[in-house]
């Protein structure tokens, strides 16, 4: 087994999206990550908020075309419904797998819990060049169909998307092949994480701290030597809103700070093709943004 070492470590900027969403993105137009290293994940935002006021205003209608976005509650919900008729609410735990497709409208209202609490993921997976123009449609997954393992150690694992050690997520059809894991590791526990080679991957914590280990000094990162007889490890400890880039190999290993971590853990197939990027549209060509562009301002950008 070949340790993959981190590429990279960012952390989150505060962005306003939608109507007005108080919200830190953690890669993508420009923020975080080369967009080439988290191929084929294009964007992932936090939307984790206290303050009702920040996020009622929510995502009003908005086109989508060429892309998934993944949509992951952790606390609150959010409503749904779009162009087509589907509508729905997700709630803690749940995940929303939409295929956009040849192209789609629809709106997202985050709702806060009893405690006005919002918190939840959404990340945007690029989709190849033969499948932009495919039907959209939608995988509204529970939280109790998302299988979860409980490791000896104390290690909880969530197999969002993808396999995992046996277990297979509910999601399924995906053209990048991801793997989506909510992985929470008890204090000072080490764990070694195989993921297929041919993967691109990040990990991405949003609570308690970690130490990856590497091969080589991460950009981003303050690094600390320590000499251990002969042997040189690069710690690399990070915390809450930290996304971490991992360079090839088939495993990572990563240790928990003294509270324990909880991170999100997502690898998938490189799609490795040329992006042409305009808000929620991303095709291969600017002619095939200008079409959109077109058809949505001639009434034609539905084809379903």
């Amino acid at each position: 087994m070949s340790l993959r070492p981190v590429k990279s470590v960012s952390t989150t900027r505060p962005t306003l999206e939608g109507a007005g969403v108080h919200l830190h993105r953690v890669f993508g137009f420009g923020q975080g990550a080369d967009s080439s290293l988290t191929d084929p994940f294009l964007m992932m935002d936090d939307f984790r908020n206290d303050v009702p006021e920040h996020y009622q205003a929510g995502f009003p209608w908005h086109p989508h075309r060429g892309i998934e976005t993944i949509t992951y509650v952790l606390a609150g919900s959010v409503d749904h419904a779009d162009s087509l008729g589907n509508a729905g609410s997700l709630g803690p735990g749940s995940v929303q797998w939409m295929t956009a497709g040849s192209g789609i409208l629809h709106q997202e209202m985050p709702k806060g819990d009893a405690q006005g609490r919002m918190h939840g993921f959404q990340l945007w997976a690029n989709l190849p060049a033969r499948d932009k123009m495919t039907a959209p449609r939608y995988q509204d997954i529970g939280s109790e169909a998302i299988p979860e393992r409980i490791d000896d150690d104390g290690t909880i694992v969530r197999v969002v998307v993808g396999d995992w050690r046996g277990i297979k997520g509910p999601v399924d059809g995906i053209a990048a092949e991801p793997q989506y894991l909510d992985i929470t590791l008890p204090p000072n526990v080490t764990k070694r994480i195989a993921i297929d080679a041919w993967r691109s991957a990040f990990a991405y914590i949003f609570d308690g701290h970690a130490d990856f280990r590497g091969a080589s000094a991460p950009v981003g990162v303050q690094v600390e030597k320590e000499l251990n007889g002969e042997e040189i490890h690069v710690r690399d400890m990070t915390g809450n809103r930290t996304l971490v880039v991992f360079d090839t190999g088939d495993e990572i290993r990563v240790t928990a700070g003294e509270q324990g971590v909880r991170f999100l853990l997502v690898s998938g197939r490189p799609i490795q093709e040329p992006v042409a990027w305009h808000g929620p549209i991303v095709m291969n060509t600017h002619a095939e943004i200008e079409q959109a562009m077109r058809e949505l301002q001639n009434g034609s950008f539905i084809r379903a």
